[in-house]
C-alpha cells in the first residue's frame, strides 16, 4: 500500500493527458487538495504563440470527473508566484507536467518559453519553497538511441535529440544539471505513453487512439513503411507504456521514492513492434487484422525513432516494484472501457 501524498499538490499540465491521469490517481488515494495549472485560454504574454487550442474543450472534459481545489491558467499562476511566492500556500509536491509536447513543433522561441523558461522559473520557485519538484523530461532526448538510452545523469550532454521538442527537454535537463538541481529534483523520461484522456492531443495522440478511429471508420489501419533496410514494414519498435502505469511510477517519487533524485526512465522496459500493437488493437475491437502500409512523409524520415526501449533498472533500484500491465491487456482496457463507451478517467468512479 502506497503512502498517500499529503498536503497541497500542484500539477501543471493538469488538464492534459498525463497530468489529468495523475490527478485521477491522486483522487483514488483520497487526495483532493490539488491546484491544477494549464493553458485553456489565450495567453496574455505569448499572444499568438499560444492560441486557444481547438481541443481546449476536450481538456476541460478531462477535468470534469476529477476533484481538485483550484484551477488556474498557467501564465496567471506564474505571474502570481513571481509577485508573491507564497500566495497559494505551501505545496508539498510540485508535478511539472505542463509543456508543448508536439514533436513536429518548429517554433523554437515558443518551445524555449514554454518548455525551458517556464520550467526554470517553476523549479527555482519550488526549491525556494521547499517543495518536492518532479518534472517531465522525455525519451525524445535520446534521439536515434545511438548514444544509448540509459538514464544516468552524467550521460545528458552526449545525447542528440532528433527534433526541437526533444531538444527543449534536453536543454532543461542540462540547465538543471548545471545548477546542481539534479541532486534535489526528479526528471522523468516518459517513453511512448498511451491511454485515456489523450483525445485532445491531435496528431500527437498515440497510435491506439488514432487506430481506433481509423478502424471504426474504414475497417483498416494505415502504418508507415520502414525506410531503413534493417527494419521491415511495421517492425519498427517502441516502448509502449500504459498511462495508468506511468502515473503510478510518477507518484512513486512523491511516496516511497521521496529520497530519490536525478533522471529516470519511465517505460515498460520492453520494445514492441507496431504490428504487435496493431494486433492488440484489432483484437480489443473484435475486428480482423487489416493493415495498409503508406510512405512516411519526407520531413519525418530523418527525425524518426526506429527503436526505443527504456532501461528501468534505475527506477527499480529506488523501490518501484509494481508489475507492468502487459501490452495486450492495457490496450484492451483502454479500448473497451474508455474508447468504445467514450469515457475518461474518473467517469467510472463514484465518490462518497
Amino acid at each position: 500500500m502506497n503512502t498517500p501524498v499529503q498536503d497541497r499538490i500542484l500539477v501543471t499540465g493538469g488538464a492534459g493527458f498525463i497530468g489529468s491521469a495523475l490527478v485521477w490517481a491522486l483522487n483514488q488515494r483520497g487526495q483532493t487538495d490539488i491546484v491544477v495549472a494549464d493553458f485553456l485560454e489565450p495567453s496574455k504574454h505569448w499572444h499568438d504563440q499560444v492560441p486557444l487550442s481547438p481541443n481546449a474543450d476536450d481538456k476541460r472534459k478531462n477535468l470534469q470527473p476529477l476533484r481538485f481545489a483550484e484551477f488556474i491558467e498557467a501564465d496567471t499562476f506564474k505571474e502570481r508566484i513571481t509577485a508573491k511566492p507564497g500566495i497559494f500556500g505551501r505545496f508539498a509536491t510540485v508535478f511539472h507536467l505542463g509543456a508543448c509536447s508536439s514533436t513536429t513543433e518548429r517554433n523554437r522561441p515558443y518551445l524555449e518559453d514554454v518548455n525551458v523558461d517556464y520550467s526554470r522559473h517553476l523549479a527555482r520557485w519550488a526549491l525556494a519553497q521547499g517543495a518536492r519538484f518532479i518534472y517531465a523530461s522525455s525519451a525524445a532526448t535520446y534521439g536515434d538511441g545511438s548514444a544509448g538510452m540509459e538514464d544516468q545523469d552524467e550521460n545528458i550532454a552526449r545525447l542528440h535529440p532528433l527534433n526541437l521538442y526533444g531538444q527543449s527537454k534536453q536543454d532543461f535537463d542540462l540547465f538543471a544539471q548545471g545548477q546542481g538541481w539534479l541532486d534535489r529534483i526528479v526528471g522523468l523520461k516518459y517513453f511512448n505513453v498511451f491511454g485515456p484522456n489523450e483525445g485532445h492531443k491531435g496528431d500527437m495522440r498515440s497510435l491506439v487512439h488514432k487506430a481506433f478511429e481509423q478502424i471504426t471508420a474504414t475497417g483498416r489501419l494505415r502504418l508507415f513503411k520502414s525506410h531503413r533496410p534493417d527494419y521491415r514494414d511495421g517492425e519498427q519498435k517502441r516502448d509502449f507504456l500504459y498511462v495508468k502505469d506511468a502515473v503510478e511510477m510518477t507518484l512513486h517519487f512523491a511516496e516511497k521514492g521521496r529520497t530519490a533524485s536525478g533522471l529516470y526512465n519511465l517505460g515498460s522496459g520492453q520494445a514492441n513492434t507496431w504490428l504487435t500493437l496493431a494486433d492488440a488493437i484489432f483484437n480489443a475491437m473484435g475486428k480482423p487484422l487489416n493493415i495498409e502500409f503508406i510512405d512516411m512523409p519526407e520531413e519525418l524520415r530523418g527525425r524518426y525513432q526506429y527503436f526505443t526501449q527504456a532501461d528501468i533498472t534505475k527506477l527499480r533500484s529506488v523501490g518501484y516494484s509494481r508489475p507492468l500491465t502487459p501490452l495486450a491487456e492495457a490496450v484492451r482496457d483502454y479500448v473497451q472501457n474508455y474508447l468504445l463507451p467514450g469515457k475518461r478517467l474518473g467517469d467510472h468512479t463514484t465518490f462518497s
